[in-house]
């Protein structure tokens, strides 16, 4: 999402949300000069966050990854015990499942063709002509021709939903005002005393979970990595400072998306993917109500 974007959907006086309708194009801090004292845009760099070693995978950073059936299939990965989740670890029975998606096979332009064909020579950790084959967490290994998630295991190869072997490279817009009263004042919280953020949010049609609108073409801890294929992601926060020009918006669902509003952020949040890290991660910077636990809130990840 960049400001010709912005500016077209503020234009509209609409904005229609669904994962795979919002196109992103990210180039850094930007800011639209129309409203440069209402909404102001900062990238969150979340590699540090949201990614576990090759040594082991930290505490709720590769769950969903292990997750089965694999979304959109009746697929049941091969289990994977947190204990042997790290590449370093020795397991000589590992036999994970193999699966990549029909829609994937079928050849869209958005994505690799297998491994095995002849005229297919991809240039890992490169870039690697227009697809971004770099990690944005450093070089990964690749074994029997095949990259290997960095992240460790997850009980599958092959791609599954993912078009591209190795990293899948996305950036995830999250549109963010003040909660306000009738009066226009920001609402504080009773017990943190912060003022309460809202962001966009989308109900998935598949998971019924709430999510940060925004696609993906493709690491963060996501139900779709395999141990070929993973999520890698930025964050881009546009906040509405005033309040002045997203009140003139019309949240329009797209076809993907059950339901659009404004959520107010908190560490209740049941999101969709890490999408909670994102959104705390936001409210951090925002220095917004997080956590009911003072000392606790908004204080790193």
């Amino acid at each position: 999402m960049d400001g010709r974007f912005l500016g077209k959907a503020l234009a509209a006086v609409s904005l229609s949300l669904a994962l795979t309708s919002v196109t992103l194009r990210s180039s850094g801090c930007c800011s639209i000069p129309a409203y440069r004292n209402s909404f102001s845009s900062c990238w969150l760099h979340l590699n540090s966050h949201v990614m576990s070693g090759s040594n082991g995978a930290k505490e709720n950073s590769h769950n969903k990854a292990r997750t089965s059936p694999y979304p959109g299939s009746k697929v049941e990965r091969s289990q994977v015990p947190n204990e042997k989740v790290g590449w370093l670890v020795e397991w000589q029975d590992y036999n994970p499942v193999e699966y990549t998606a029909v829609s994937v096979l079928a050849g869209p332009r958005w994505a690799d063709p297998q491994i095995s064909e002849s005229n297919f020579y991809p240039k890992f950790n490169e870039k690697d002509g227009h697809v971004e084959r770099k990690s944005q967490n450093g070089l990964y290994e690749i074994e029997n021709g095949r990259p290997r998630n960095p992240a460790g295991r997850t009980g599958l190869v092959g791609r599954g939903l993912l078009g591209r072997w190795g990293p899948n490279h996305a950036a995830d817009p999250i549109i963010t005002r003040w909660k306000r009263d009738s009066s226009g004042n920001k609402i504080t919280h009773p017990v943190s005393g912060k003022h309460i953020l809202q962001f966009v949010a989308i109900k998935r049609k598949d998971c019924g979970e709430w999510a940060i609108p925004g696609i993906y073409k493709g690491y963060v801890d996501d139900p779709r990595n395999t141990d070929n294929a993973w999520m890698e992601t930025e964050a881009v926060n546009y906040h509405d400072e005033t309040g002045e020009i997203m009140d003139n918006l019309t949240l329009e669902a797209g076809d993907d998306a059950g339901k659009v509003k404004w959520v107010d952020i908190s560490e209740k949040l049941k999101l969709y993917a890490s999408h909670s890290q994102f959104i705390k991660l936001v409210a951090e910077k925002r220095d917004a109500h997080w956590s009911e636990d003072s000392e606790t809130d908004c204080h790193g990840l």
